[in-house]
Formats: C-alpha cells, structure tokens, sequence
C-alpha cells in the first residue's frame, strides 16, 4: 500500500543531527509540511532548524529543546497544542554506553515505549484521532547477535519486539496507528565513531569485525526511511545495511 509524505506534521527525537536529522530532510523533500525536531543540543538544534528552512522554506521546521527520559509529557502537550496533529513520529534518539545499562534502557527501550504510548493515544482513530505512524528506529543488533555489545544488542532487541508486537496486524485493524521499525546496519554516525565493549579482551576482535563490515552513509537511512513510510505494514520490520535497498527482518 502506497502512502504519502505530503502535507504531513512530524516529529523526530533525536533530530539535530545525524540520521534523525536526515530523515528530517528527506521527508520534506517529499513534501511533509512541517518536521519538528527534538533533541538535547540547543545550539544544534537550531543550526538544524535554519538549514531547513533556508533549503524548504520558512517554517518547515521547528525546535524544541527535549530530554526523551524527562520531557515526554511537557513537550508532547506543546506540540499537540501548537499543531493540533501529528501524523507522524520516528523515535530515532539512542545512545550506545555499555558501561551504563540503566541509562541505555532509559533512551534506548523506555523512552521509545512511552512516547510510542503517548502519540499512540493521540492518533488513535476509535477514540476520534486521525490515524498516523510511529517509526522506531532498532538496529541491525535489533536481530543479530555477536558478542560484542550485548547491552546495546538487548536494547534494540527490546525495540524490535515492541514494535512487532504494538504494530501487530490486529492492533492496526483496531486502531488505525501503523508502527513499524528500521534496522539500520553500520552507519557513519557520532554513535559509530568511537564504540567500546564492556571488555577490554574483546575490543581487537571486535575492530576488526567493523574493519571486515560494509558501512554507510547516514543520507543512506535517511532515503531508507522514505521508503520504510511509503511502502511498508504495520509490525514489520526493514533492514538497511551498506546502502541496499531495505530488506525485511
């Protein structure tokens, strides 16, 4: 089933920069009226916003400043309030720390439920919502295992499994929210440029594991998530890994 990126209101977590920045882009491209872009960096934030602009038009972007553990209910009510409708949102926000679990499973697995859950409720079309969709992005560990970065690799497993499971076929049925998830392969980010294991023994190995694996570019993922939007069900899950064509998971 072909969709439309046209005229569309969407939010992006971790948007500043990097693939949340890119999908930003590519989705006006395709004509989404307005990306809102949520992230931490202030300052970025808003070189972001300006680029935007000066490449869309004025008012094709926006920023807000957010924390994905701490601001879900303040920034959600602010934007809800000031679009009246979002028919899209891409939880893209992460962060790959294997020396600190709680604060992966905070970004990477709890945020990604609770504003799933949040903009879920607002889309929702039995209680009078608009219908939307909900892209989370996983990983290629989303599915993958090695045993290099396994707090990582159980947080992008934990996303894959919501996804499925909250975009279920039946779920959709219901309530009109498609939900569905990208599994990015290696890809030339901020989170890729310095990666460390929780053991020391095992970083050689896993060097040269990178060293051996096709990588790609963050405009790569960026494209991928056009085509995840106009081509793909709710519950599945697509991957994208040295600049293929996606591929389902």
């Amino acid at each position: 089933m072909a969709r439309d990126l046209k005229n569309k209101t969407v939010v992006i977590t971790g948007g500043a920069q990097g693939i949340g920045y890119s999908i930003a882009s590519n989705y006006l491209e395709k004509g989404a009226k307005v990306v809102i872009l949520l992230d931490i960096d202030a300052k970025q934030g808003a070189t972001s916003v300006n680029n935007l602009n000066s490449k869309f038009g004025n008012e094709r972007a926006d920023f807000i400043k957010s924390d994905v553990t701490a601001d879900l209910e303040a920034v959600a009510d602010k934007i809800i309030n000031k679009y009246k409708t979002v028919d899209v949102l891409v939880n893209n926000a992460g962060i790959l720390n294997e020396f600190n679990i709680k604060k992966t499973i905070e970004v990477n697995v709890t945020a990604v439920m609770e504003w799933s859950v949040k903009f879920f409720e607002h889309m929702r079309k039995d209680t009078g919502g608009k219908g939307g969709t909900i892209i989370n992005l996983a990983s290629i560990y989303g599915f993958r295992v090695d045993p290099f970065i396994p707090i990582y690799q159980g947080s992008k497993f934990a996303v894959l499994g919501f996804t499925k499971s909250f975009g279920h076929k039946l779920r959709f049925e219901n309530y009109g929210v498609r939900i569905v998830a990208i599994c990015p392969g290696f890809t030339e980010t901020i989170l890729t440029s310095d990666m460390k294991v929780g053991h020391e023994v095992l970083q050689k190995d896993f060097e040269k594991m990178l060293e051996a694996t096709p990588w790609q570019k963050i405009e790569d993922v960026g494209k991928a998530a056009v085509d995840v939007f106009e081509k793909t069900e709710s519950g599945t899950a697509w991957l994208i890994e040295g600049s293929k064509p996606i591929v389902e998971v």
